[in-house]
């Protein structure tokens, strides 16, 4: 049988992600992997040539639309 955790180690539920930890800056550095793992995908050669490939034809704006 589990113990319930304290109350104390629970986030409130009525408390929001602040937006700048929601969503990436456009126009800032982003790296090949950074696409691959926003992807949600493994990172392995055949993956990086993909964000080679998406973020030369997109630019940085290609993270944003993978996230929410």
């Amino acid at each position: 049988m589990s113990t319930p955790e304290p109350a104390a180690s629970q986030p409130p539920e009525d408390r929001a992600t602040p937006d700048r930890l929601l969503h990436a800056r456009t126009g800032t550095d982003v790296s090949p992997e950074d696409l691959v793992l926003a992807s949600g995908k493994d990172l392995n050669p055949h993956t990086l040539e993909w964000a080679k490939r998406k973020l030369a034809a997109e630019g940085p704006a290609a993270l944003e639309k993978l996230l929410p």
